[in-house]
This record gives structure tokens, sequence and C-alpha cells, in this order.
């Protein structure tokens, strides 16, 4: 038999369990191949055990007194550092906290916090009492907490004290199932989180639960729609960790984490927090909003390894100026995006700005994490690399046969780090999970190599005079042009009802809008692509309306009036 996993026989030591095929249930793991191998062992994976009584809160904090981290650092908080030992305490207090409330297994907890160590507390807190943390968006609306407040029926919210008048605002009567609100720093009128933490003993013993058992629940960004709560399970983290994490970025406990993604997204929950963890490596948190200056003084007072960020805050960064001196990004031996394909320019200024490679990779909040990622020397800038090892993924058409290899289609993939289903909404479930496979809703097609490159998203694409076109591949030529800071592209009818591109453009500072400059970049499309690809129309705008995870919101370009636009 092969030999298990050593926190699995510490774990079973630990209950005076043995390892045996009937307490154990066999997760297919990558192993932790150089990602320059050979291709055939690209998808080679070996087994890891883990128990069926598995607890990811034991996993990822109890775990480490037992290897002998009580005194590592954890957590980097602005002038707050919390060690391992100070974070398995407040995470036992945060579980009995909850269970004296009157909490129980799978029911649902909503955490309205900001990026602190109370996160990671309330966060596996509530998974180790086997209660489901629900971690929401903090830039959202009332009306908005309304929704998530009844959909996940929550009967406590732990808040940030900032946070808290968007709540207090909704009257009580129409909040059906919630009970109480702990306020994070506290606030008159609600329990204080720090307080009912003190109060509670720092000892406890992690729930029986099962590895496909819900863990927590992350809800979709809504940019097409009402949120939906992906489902995740409790060997979910683990998975995205073995098989991004250590196999592609070789994590270590020497590295040191720092996410521009927040924590509620699925990408900065593991960039800002299990990662690390995993490891028993440093997680460095920032509250506030990313601006470019708060991000670089981060970046020089902590001195991160790990950059995780998306394609929108790169470019904010980069057209940060220098002033007196460089700002110095020698510390971070990778930085990493995801959110929206990385356009090749702004690879290419990155790297030769601050003398790092930004490894683009393609995750979602169904998927929990990465499931196609460039590597570090492997980077073909414009794509999202090559699948991770030990998932798998395809290109399909519309009747789910594989298209040839070069052709656009619909890319699915199968991952053990995906969603069991959306939260009541089984005919989505039905749409989106097929099965082992994971319909992505995104376009891709695959070069020889075996990489992968983003065409759009499958409701962005459009015919045009016959022939399917991608937004992204104008938006990479326009991206180009040295006027250009950000462009979308997105189709509108024209006076025939025909549909054809546009382009949406945010210009570099001091560049003037011009009639003269959107013919300009019309012809600039055209002597990268064919005549079909020229935008038809050029607007110019001011910023373009994105999501809270830096995605643009193409639906509200797609609506925009057209009166006022006319080819130049």
């Amino acid at each position: 038999m092969r030999e298990a996993h050593p926190a699995v026989v510490a774990r079973n030591n630990q209950h005076g369990r043995r390892d045996s095929p009937q307490n154990c249930i066999l997760l297919r793991v990558s192993i932790f191949l150089p990602f320059g191998c050979a291709r055939t062992q690209m998808t080679a994976h070996s087994p890891m055990f883990l128990p069926d009584e598995f607890n990811a809160a034991e996993y990822f904090i109890d775990r480490h007194m037992r290897e002998g981290r009580s005194a590592r650092v954890a957590i980097e908080c602005g002038d707050m550092r919390i060690t391992y030992g100070q974070l398995f305490a407040s995470v036992n207090q945060a579980g009995n906290a909850l269970k004296r409330l009157g909490v129980r297994m799978e029911e649902r907890v909503l955490l309205l916090l900001l990026d602190t160590p109370d996160f990671a507390a309330a966060f596996f807190g509530a998974i180790k009492i086997g209660a489901v943390p629900v971690p929401v968006n903090t830039l959202l609306k009332s009306a908005d907490y309304k929704y998530l407040l009844n959909n996940s029926r929550a009967r406590v919210a732990i808040v940030s004290q900032p946070l808290l008048p968007l709540i207090q605002e909704i009257p009580r009567q129409e909040l059906i199932f919630l009970e109480r609100v702990l306020a994070v720093g506290g606030a008159e009128g609600e329990m204080n989180f720090a307080q009912l933490l003190a109060s509670s003993s720092p000892e406890l013993e992690p729930a029986p639960t099962r590895k496909d058992d819900a863990a927590f629940w992350l809800y979709s960004s809504g940019s097409t729609g009402p949120p939906k709560a992906c489902v995740h399970l409790q060997h979910d983290m683990v998975v995205s960790t073995e098989r991004y994490a250590k196999a592609i970025l070789k994590i270590s406990e020497t590295d040191r984490f720092f996410s521009v993604a927040k924590l509620f997204f699925a990408y900065g929950l593991g960039n800002g927090l299990y990662f690390s963890l995993s490891v028993g490596a440093t997680s460095i948190l920032l509250p506030g909003p990313p601006r470019p200056q708060s991000v670089f003084e981060v970046i020089e007072r902590h001195r991160p390894t790990l950059f995780f960020s998306v394609p929108s805050n790169y470019v904010k960064l980069l057209a940060h100026p220098a002033d007196k001196r460089e700002l110095d990004l020698s510390s971070i031996r990778h930085a990493i995006s995801a959110g929206e394909a990385l356009p090749p320019s702004m690879f290419h200024r990155f790297k030769q700005r601050f003398g790092v490679e930004i490894l683009d990779a393609l995750g979602s909040t169904e998927a929990l994490h990465m499931i196609i990622s460039n590597a570090p020397g492997e980077v073909r800038p414009g794509s999202s690399g090559k699948v991770l090892p030990g998932f798998e993924a395809k290109i399909v058409d519309d009747n789910d046969c594989p298209v040839p290899r070069g052709e656009v289609g619909n890319l699915i993939v199968k991952a053990d780090s995906a969603c069991a289903c959306y939260w009541n909404e089984h005919e989505k479930t039905k749409n989106t999970i097929v099965g082992h496979w994971l319909r992505t809703g995104d376009k891709y097609h695959q070069d020889e190599d075996g990489y992968y490159w983003y065409a759009g998203r499958s409701d962005d694409m459009m015919k045009v005079s016959g022939v399917w076109l991608s937004p992204v591949e104008i938006e990479r030529v326009l991206g180009e042009h040295a006027a250009v800071l950000e462009v979308a592209v997105v189709f509108w009818k024209d006076d025939d009802e025909l549909f054809k591109p546009a382009a949406c453009v945010v210009l570099r500072v001091g560049t003037a809008a011009t009639p003269q400059l959107a013919r300009e970049l019309q012809d600039f499309v055209v002597t990268h692509l064919p005549i079909y690809k020229r935008p038809h129309w050029v607007e110019f705008l001011p910023e373009l309306p994105k999501t809270a995870t830096g995605k643009v919101q193409r639906y509200k370009l797609r609506s925009h009036a057209q009166s006022a636009i006319s080819p130049p």
C-alpha cells in the first residue's frame, strides 16, 4: 500500500487510527514535476490519501502546532505580526464563540470583512466547527447584502466596523434569517467580535467533517445577473494548493505572499491566505483599497516574494510615476495575473520596467483557483499557459465535440477543486457542471505547443462577415498603440442591424481624444488584422466599467447608448 500523506498520519495517530483503504479517500494530486519536463509527464500525478474524516481548518491551521511553527509569523498586516500560535488560538476562539451563539454544523456564517487577521480567524473558526463561512464582496451596496444574507440564510454575520452601516440601513424585518451581527472593530448596538473572542476558550477540537462536506461558499461576481453561490468542499483548497501553488510556483515556508485581489475573491483567498498557510509561510494583508501608492509601499516595506494582481491593477502600477527613484520590486520572484487575459504589451512593459515576469493564468470561482497557467521559464506572452498537471482541459464545439487544434471553441475542464454545485440553482448547475467536467464559459484555442489562448467569453464572440470574431484579438492589437491605456471591444448593430466591432478606449494621460486619433486607431488595427476586424466605431471613455474583481463589464458597454457614436 502507498504511504499516506504525513499530515494524515499525524491526524490518524492522534485519534488512534491506522490508515487503510476503508478510512481513506483517494484524491488525485499532481506530483511536483518541473514544468519543463516532457509533455507526456504533464498529466502525471500520484495519489494523496485524505481520511474520510477531514477538516480543512485542522490541515491549514492546527497542523502547524504539531510541526513546530507556533512562533513563525503567519500574517503581517501593517504593524501587526500574528504568529501561527496566535492564529491557532484565535481560530479556536472564533469557533467557540460561534458555537456559543448557537451556530451548528452546515449553517452559513456571512463574512463581510476587510483583509485583516480577523478574516482568517472567522473563516477557519467557522470551518473548524463544521459551519460554512460565506465571504462576500466588500464593495457592494445594501441591496446586494440584503440579497446575499437572505440567499445564504446566514443567522450570523461578522462585519468590519466601516462596513456596518451598509448592513444596519437594511430594515431588519427584511432580513428573514439574520439574528446576530458581530462587529469587528466594535460598534454601538452590535456584539463586539474581539470581546467575544477574548471570552472564548482557545482550545477546540475540529468537527468530524468529511472531505466532501461543504466547507465554504464563494459568490460569483454577478456581472451578468444575480450572484450564484459556489459550494466548495473541505478538500478543494488542498487540491488548488497542490496543483498550482506547489506544482507551478514551488511555494515554500520562506515565501511571503501579497495579493492585490482581496480575500473574499476565490483568487485572493488562495493567494492571500490558504496558499501561505499550507506551507507555514507568511501572508501580507492590505485592509484598504489597492491604490498604486499603497501597493508599492507594502511591497517595499514587507518585501513579498510572490505578488498576485489583475491586469487592470498592473495598468495602474505601470502608470504610476517613478518620481525621484524607481520603485524596488527586487524581492518578488514571481508576479501572477488572472481575472482577464494579460495583454502581451503589458507583460513586456512590466518586465522591462521592474525586471519581473508576469505569469498569466486562468481560474474561476467555480474552479476555486487556477486551472491553466504559464510557468516560470516557459511564459508565452498573451497566452494563459498550459493546463495544470493533474487537471484536464478540452476545447469543444456547441455539441461538446472536440474541435481541431488551432480552432476556437468552448473550454471545459476537469478539476478536483471544482465546486459541487450552485446553491439553490439546480438548472444553472446542470448547465455548468456536466459529470466531471466544468463549463468555463470561455472561448479558447490551443496552439501546437499546448498553450491556451483566450478568445473571449462565450457570449462575447460574434460572427462578422460570416467569421467568428474575438474581441480579445482586436484588443491585443489596440493595446500595442502608444496612445491606448485600456481598451474593450464589444459588438453593436449598425444601420443595417448587422453586428460590427466597437472599440471603447481609455487614453493615456496627456493624449487628446480626436477624430483623427480614432481613425489612426482603426488604421492601426488594419495593419495587423484583416479588414473585417477593423473597429466600426471608436469611442473614448474616461474609464471602463468593471466588476470588483477588475473584469470589464462588457454588458454595460454593449448596452451603451450609440446615438452619440458615429463612425469617424
